[in-house]
């Protein structure tokens, strides 16, 4: 499996053709899930604007390999940046997953609604990703599933479900139209914004080229989970790594950190994630008495909101307390690149999760 799909992705990096045979094969691949997390999601982490047109060949023609009825919406549109039409409603496309929700999608619904100020603006995407906006009466919810952990097929299908005859749509490069390749509304009422390519070859990070794409400069990231209740807490924590476990650092070094915050004497909220290997972890971890959170995350990013420090690392979590201007200690690992690493920085304090001292760091950050 890694071997073929290893194949595919070294001959993309290239810019070099591959064959039907191991197109194929890699197409094959555990459903097609292998194809998706090996080459396609290392084709635009790099965040290369040149790989751009590579990814559109190769998942075009996954495409009609995998769902030959899609053929007829399979479309390339170009960023256009700052020209929206008029509309009396709006629908903003999730990125599916709950970081990229909050560093990149709200950005956009934000300058939606400045833009419109008397359209409807309709998320569209999973329900737990719409809580994050819940409590904002400017916002309303159009279901769309999307099996994130699902087969090739599967995803597709998702998209092929889609269709919007009304309104304007404003696409943050969704997993939803297959990062713009899928046409699910007419092209004169849509907006694409090119994450992997806008910005070139610089390392700003992406809510501030959400906002400049918008050409709206107030546009900034938010969060508006409903309110949280009972007393606030004065540190939230995250070990949550996404399914990404090259993010983690040692059982150890998550013992050791949450005793590193437990001994400053202020309260801890420790989120114990979103699977049974997370919550196994943190249980590991955390020192007697310590309190969590169990369940959906919404619940949890109100929190995190009312907080006044947040340690853990990259995660959606990171990017909650970096919207809501909470004090961010996040420590990072696992990027494959120095400029995806930029573009999903947030604001506060990175350490590398790969230095040696990186809890003498966390130490540091603290007393800062």
């Amino acid at each position: 499996m890694a071997s073929t799909c290893n194949e595919l992705l070294d001959l993309c990096l290239r810019g070099e053709a591959w064959s039907p045979e191991l197109f194929d094969r890699a197409v094959a691949e555990q459903e097609g899930r292998a194809l998706l997390s090996i080459v396609i999601e290392r084709l635009g982490d790099l965040f290369e604007p040149r790989l751009c047109d590579v990814y559109d060949r190769l998942f075009s023609d996954v495409i009609a390999r995998v769902c030959p009825e899609l053929i007829p919406r399979i479309r390339r549109v170009t960023s256009r940046a700052g020209v929206w039409p008029g509309a009396n409603r709006v629908y903003v496309l999730s990125r599916i997953t709950l970081g990229a929700d909050v560093a990149v999608t709200s950005v956009l619904l934000d300058a939606a609604k400045r833009r419109y100020p008397s359209a409807e603006i309709v998320f569209a995407g999973p329900r737990k990703n719409y809580e994050l906006f819940e409590a904002d009466p400017r916002i309303v919810h159009r279901e769309v599933p999307y099996a994130r952990g699902g087969s090739l097929r599967d995803r597709l299908n998702a998209s092929a479900a889609l269709w919007f005859d009304d309104g304007l749509v404003i696409d943050p490069d969704s997993r939803l139209t297959q990062l713009g390749l899928i046409r699910i509304c007419p092209d004169d009422r849509y907006c694409f914004f090119e994450s992997r390519a806008f910005g070139g070859d610089g390392n700003e990070r992406l809510p501030d080229l959400a906002a400049r794409w918008t050409g709206d400069p107030k546009a900034r990231p938010y969060v508006a989970p409903l309110a949280a209740i009972g007393s606030p807490v004065d540190i939230t924590v995250s070990l949550g790594v996404g399914e990404n476990p090259a993010k983690r650092l040692s059982d150890d070094f998550e013992r050791e950190l949450l005793q590193l915050l437990a001994a400053t004497g202020a309260s801890v909220l420790v989120d114990k994630g979103a699977s049974s290997q997370e919550r196994e972890r943190v249980e590991r971890a955390l020192p007697s008495g310590m309190r969590t959170h169990e369940g959906a995350f919404a619940p949890f990013a109100a929190e995190i909101a009312r907080s006044q420090l947040f340690v853990g690392y990259d995660s959606a979590a990171g990017h909650v307390a970096s919207a809501c201007g909470v004090p961010v200690i996040s420590i990072a690992k696992g990027f494959i690149s120095e400029r995806m690493a930029a573009r999903w920085r947030p604001h506060g304090t990175v350490i590398d999760g790969d230095a040696p001292d990186a809890l003498d760091q966390v130490r540091t950050a603290m007393t800062d």
